[in-house]
């Protein structure tokens, strides 16, 4: 169904210098629908991850609000609108400045292959270059490629790392690198929050022949009827306390 809605000039100048194919597609459904959701995004336009098309249309300076709503077959996805748009940058039309080809190999030897979150080894091609500090709050602060601004993240912690900045008040007001450089998101192994919460995460990603110790405590946990991870939770904690 068609939403009719009518927007300030400023706003539709600056939609219509945007040339990002995909953060033109994204606008384009919103202005007409009203919100747009993941499984649009994936099945209407083919985008097999639709963060990145909203993170583009965030890059070209159009704030964005992320919510939930339900699927076709009633499962809970992202959707997104359109924020507050007097808080339109309009000197952000073009968005960030792609990654070379050999930036991206460089950051790749230099982690090794591995994500800088879950710490899981992949091939180049299924890790992404992430900014450290969100786009969203600092700009293309490295136009250089300072390398040590950025890090290799793979499809699932780019995504999860999406959803918490998005939903963190320092992300949406305050906009404090220093903070971002605290946060588990920005300096995942010497942190003191997660987007400002009072939170210690550990991600673990079990290879090769690890897999049969994973398995291993995977059936202990369900003879238990203990949840995995609460199950991780308390083996570590039984170790703590014999020390």
């Amino acid at each position: 169904m068609s939403r009719s809605q009518t927007y300030p000039n400023f706003f539709l100048e600056h939609i219509r210098s945007i040339n990002n194919k995909r953060a033109k597609i994204v606008i384009d459904h919103i202005m007409q629908y009203g919100f747009i959701t993941t499984e649009d995004l994936e099945n209407v336009y083919g985008y097999k991850h639709p963060p990145r098309a909203a993170r583009d249309v965030r890059e070209a300076g159009i704030p964005l609000e992320t919510f939930k709503v339900k699927s076709k077959d009633g499962k809970s996805i992202a959707a997104y609108k359109f924020g507050d748009i007097t808080q339109l940058k309009a000197n952000r039309i073009e968005g960030r400045i792609p990654f070379p080809k050999e930036f991206k190999k460089m950051l790749y030897e230099a982690w090794r292959g591995r994500c800088a979150v879950c710490n899981g080894e992949f091939a180049e091609r299924y890790l992404q270059v992430d900014h450290k500090v969100p786009y969203e709050v600092s700009g293309d602060i490295s136009k250089k490629r300072n390398m040590e601004d950025f890090m290799l993240l793979c499809g699932s912690c780019n995504r999860a790392k999406s959803w918490s900045c998005e939903h963190c008040n320092n992300w949406i007001t305050d906009k404090n690198i220093d903070l971002c450089m605290k946060c588990y998101w920005g300096a995942p192994t010497h942190y003191s929050h997660i987007a400002l919460k009072d939170i210690r995460r550990l991600d673990l990603q079990w290879n090769n022949d690890e897999v049969k110790y994973y398995d291993v405590i995977k059936s202990i946990a369900k003879e238990k009827n203990i949840k995995l991870p609460d199950f991780v939770k308390q083996i570590l904690k039984n170790i703590s306390n014999r020390h």
